[in-house]
């Protein structure tokens, strides 16, 4: 496919509005479908189909290919490119909008949704990577496998080990074992982004890799633990759960945390322990703001 050709041929313009930047490399496009690993059997839920370089090997691949595209303009394009393909239902709306369980039984599919493990595989918009992260994660039929090309430095953020750990990190890492597989230089896109991209792969979990009692609770604490992450933790949950200081260090202690460390510097196990020991603080944030799992880049 010739990306440059193709937009000429329809008298297209990529949107910076939507953050489009086509993969034109065709090696990197290889490498992503091969990482999904995909079989005959498997349905793909590909978010931003763009102009269909990646859904034609999708398609080619997989039993079904589930592709949404938000941009209008595009989908005469991907009628035209995907013409052959009856594996393919192309779907216009934003992901953000739209319920993965509701895409997946939509497509053409003979089967239980319940039953349908699915893959998705995409070339996210940088601007909205953590809130895509999100919808998915939480959505009630969850993915089994997730490859995603991404900003590098969110890519980096995803696998961070404790010491460099972030809300994004401890969130992505509860719900999936993530792996980052390969960097893809600006020029391999057109427009080139800028920066430089990379390829992550995410295998959900079929239960949290730690002890949660309340998945609600455990996020509340995270969430307030990252809110000043350049503050003692004791000092950070203080002021996000609204609890002394000395409170909080006694329950940090407990459960042998140091109330010194900062949040970047647990384990998704310590956090789990925190959780358990500052949940009942918790609760007080629970009842004046209702829960909503928080991915930010920006943390």
């Amino acid at each position: 496919m010739n990306v440059r050709r193709l937009l000429e041929q329809w008298n297209l313009q990529p949107s910076k509005g939507l953050g489009q930047n086509f993969l034109l490399d065709q090696t990197a496009l290889e490498k992503i479908v091969a990482a999904a690993e995909l079989t005959p059997s498997d349905v793909v839920l590909e978010v931003g189909a763009g102009l269909g370089a990646l859904t034609e090997r999708l398609a080619r691949n997989a039993g079904h290919v589930v592709a949404v595209e938000l941009d209008q303009r595009l989908i005469p394009v991907l009628q035209s490119v995907l013409t052959g393909f009856d594996n393919v239902t192309l779907i216009q709306g934003d992901i953000l909008a739209l319920d993965p369980a509701a895409l997946i039984s939509a497509s053409s599919i003979q089967y239980p949704v319940s039953s349908i493990q699915y893959k998705v595989v995409a070339n996210l918009p940088y601007y909205i990577t953590s809130a895509i992260l999100r919808h998915l994660l939480e959505a009630s039929l969850k993915p089994q496998r997730m490859v995603l090309t991404v900003q590098r430095e969110v890519a980096e953020r995803i696998v961070a080990k404790p010491g460099q750990m972030s809300l994004l990190a401890v969130s992505v890492q509860f719900y999936g074992q993530p792996q980052l597989l390969f960097r893809i230089k600006p020029g391999s896109f057109y427009p080139s982004p800028g920066v430089e991209s990379a390829v992550v792969r995410i295998d959900l979990h079929a239960t949290p890799p730690v002890p949660v009692e309340d998945t609600a609770a455990f996020f509340r604490v995270a969430r307030a633990g990252f809110a000043q992450r350049r503050k003692q933790l004791r000092n950070s949950l203080a002021a996000g759960l609204g609890r002394p200081p000395g409170e909080v260090a006694a329950k940090l202690r407990e459960v042998g945390v140091d109330p010194r460390r900062r949040a970047q510097t647990l384990s998704l196990g310590e956090w789990a322990k925190v959780a358990h020991a500052l949940g009942e603080l918790s609760e007080a944030v629970s009842r004046v703001q209702v829960h909503k799992v928080l991915i930010d880049v920006a943390t």
